[in-house]
């Protein structure tokens, strides 16, 4: 259990929620783990065999706090709500943000420098780890000049290809960050994955993509309305935005770890006869089994400055963003590492 941004994240299985007068009560068996007035409460969401009790499902949709559930890995279910109050008004506000070139710019902007500021500090940590590479250091350095150059963009496309570049030059040196010789990355292939690097590359930024997903839709944002990547049929955008921010402290961390550690082996993966390289079966239930246990790992957050499980940054994040829309703050805080 975890209550941050006046949310509550209730993750412990089998525990119970109920009303007690004017306060939200958790227990588990006969066990209480906490009591908290409702007035100090906005949102609260459920991961996994969690029950809440008929009244306070009443009492928080006749109070506005949001009620979500999710599965126990983090998958959207469903969303108690009551009179439409506030979400209709955030989700009406998204849209207008996202028609609008300068409200849209200056949230493309902070997700964009975000992630370059992540890819760079993922480069950097490998060379205080493992000593200097003339590679990743004058990647370092066209990375902190295009850190430098984002700020001063003027459009979302030029947001997008500025991104782009920053992705380019990163994926160039991404191969020194793998020390298995059995691996080898020559640059990100997406449409299909034609190595087994970009394979688990594909695989994990869904996963991270499903993630953000869920988390927006739990604090009552449209997934599928962005502000850096454009409205396209089918295409969640907002999660896709939200994603920028932890490809390469979260998912690609991950990827080189399950690489570097050998939880992964170049046999775990087949070549289709389209070309396209995926993960055989068991590797991909061995990879979800590593993914959920790094989900349990707590780090500290930057923005909020407490300890977090790295599960639930993208519901942190989330739920800043749409403090941000609503007004609440002046500006939205991404997610960044040091």
């Amino acid at each position: 259990m975890k209550k941050l941004l006046n949310t509550l994240y209730i993750t412990k299985q089998e525990s119970y929620l109920h009303k007690e007068r004017e306060t939200v009560v958790i227990k588990n068996g006969k066990d209480k783990l906490g009591q908290f007035p409702a007035i100090s409460i906005g949102n609260i969401l459920c991961f996994g065999n969690i029950s809440v009790s008929p009244f306070l499902m009443g009492y928080c949709g006749e109070q506005s706090i949001g009620l979500a559930f999710y599965t126990e890995y983090g998958k959207f279910l469903a969303r108690i709500q009551g009179k439409q109050t506030g979400n209709v008004l955030l989700r009406r506000k998204q849209y207008r943000w996202a028609d609008d070139k300068e409200k849209s710019l200056n949230i493309a902007r902070l997700m964009v420098a975000a992630k370059i500021a992540n890819c760079r500090s993922v480069l950097m940590r490998h060379i205080r780890n493992h000593g200097e590479n003339i590679k990743l250091d004058s990647a370092v350095d066209k990375l902190a000049a295009s850190l430098r150059r984002v700020q001063h963009a003027k459009s979302v496309s030029e947001c997008m290809g500025m991104e782009g570049n920053a992705a380019n030059c990163y994926f160039s040196v991404f191969n020194e960050l793998i020390r298995d010789t059995g691996f080898a990355f020559a640059g990100r292939v997406r449409r299909p994955p034609t190595d087994p690097v970009n394979a688990l590359l594909s695989f994990i930024y869904t996963l991270v993509t499903h993630e953000c997903a869920s988390a927006l839709q739990g604090v009552g944002l449209d997934p599928y309305v962005g502000f850096l990547h454009q409205d396209r049929p089918g295409r969640q955008s907002l999660a896709l935005d939200l994603l920028e921010e932890f490809r390469a402290p979260w998912a690609d961390r991950f990827v080189l770890t399950l690489i570097n550690r050998k939880q992964i082996q170049p046999g775990d993966f087949i070549t289709e006869a389209s070309g396209a390289v995926r993960l055989k079966d068991d590797a991909r239930k061995n990879v979800l089994t590593a993914w959920q246990e790094r989900k349990q790992v707590e780090i500290n957050h930057p923005y909020l400055d407490e300890s977090v499980p790295v599960g639930l940054l993208p519901h942190c994040q989330a739920m800043l963003l749409a403090r941000h829309i609503r007004g609440d703050t002046e500006y939205y805080p991404p997610y960044l590492v040091k």
